[in-house]
């Protein structure tokens, strides 16, 4: 698969409640991830040295903290191929936005280098070396909307209406821990049955805090509001909208303030990753 463009598809929340917390810190919670249908683009080079290098346009990222390049040598260790990588990454999803960026990059290069180096790693396995890059790893390793609970690993695929969607990022950049350290994070939101679940009546129980630390964000939900209902994806930055079709998508995104990022896409059930690794020619 010499050339192939392998994509690393945005995820939004559609809602995020926060249940508990555990013994060691981490956050229990409910939440429902549907992919959308931009994200970034990776290519990928075999070596033979087993060297891994990385090109990426990732300001403020040093190439040993990139969760690429932990992906692609936590699988080199697991696996014990003498393999390497030329890895480059074109970067589409903005930093610290909550669409998964980061994560899905790290998904995209587990699944890619399971096949590049012909690996044969079932997709569960690859999930459980993904999760200990991130919690949102593995729903990007199955490649499936899906209901999560737990950390975020625990994953129940489903089939939900597909629509165009409006998503906005403001010229911030949250930071995820500083949001869940926060003391009046809403810890204890009870927990509710997927079957009975009602996106009307879900939130995200981090949008208050949010809000305080990073009122642009707030400015960001209250604009896109006054055309439907808006709602912050993971810790934000980013915040989205959905609507009945494309035109009306279309018409509110261009009048979106310049100071912001703005892109008109689609949310969708199943990741364009999975289609082209479902897709590649028996070897």
């Amino acid at each position: 698969m010499s050339g192939v463009v392998w994509p690393a598809p945005a995820k939004i929340n559609l809602f995020l409640h926060v249940t508990g917390r555990r013994a060691d810190g981490y956050h229990l919670l409910q939440t429902l991830f549907q992919f959308l249908e931009i994200g970034d683009e990776i290519e990928i080079e075999v070596r033979t040295d087993g060297a891994v290098k990385l090109s990426a346009d990732v300001d403020g990222v040093a190439t040993h903290d990139n969760l690429v390049v932990k992906a692609a040598k936590r699988l080199k260790q697991e696996s014990c191929t003498t393999l390497g990588a030329n890895i480059t990454v074109r970067k589409h999803l903005p930093m610290g936005g909550g669409l998964g960026g980061g994560s899905s990059d790290a998904a995209t290069v587990l699944v890619a280098l399971n096949e590049l180096w012909s690996l044969g790693i079932p997709r569960m396995k690859l999930a459980e070396i993904g999760l200990a890059l991130g919690a949102d790893v593995p729903v990007f390793i199955h490649g499936r909307a899906a209901w999560a609970e737990g950390v975020g690993e625990i994953l129940e695929p489903v089939e939900i209406e597909q629509t165009p969607v409006v998503v906005i990022t403001p010229a911030c950049r949250v930071e995820t821990a500083r949001v869940f350290s926060d003391p009046e994070l809403t810890r204890n939101t009870a927990p509710i049955k997927m079957h009975a679940l009602s996106l009307s009546g879900a939130g995200n129980d981090c949008e208050p805090v949010t809000r305080r630390l990073y009122p642009e964000v707030g400015e960001a939900l209250d604009w896109l509001s006054r055309f439907a209902p808006a709602r912050m994806s993971g810790t934000g930055a980013s915040v989205f909208a959905s609507f009945d079709d494309v035109d009306e998508a279309t018409r509110v995104a261009r009048r979106v303030p310049e100071s912001w990022t703005c892109f008109a896409t689609r949310r969708i059930n199943r990741s364009p990753l999975l289609d082209l690794v479902t897709a590649r020619p028996a070897a």
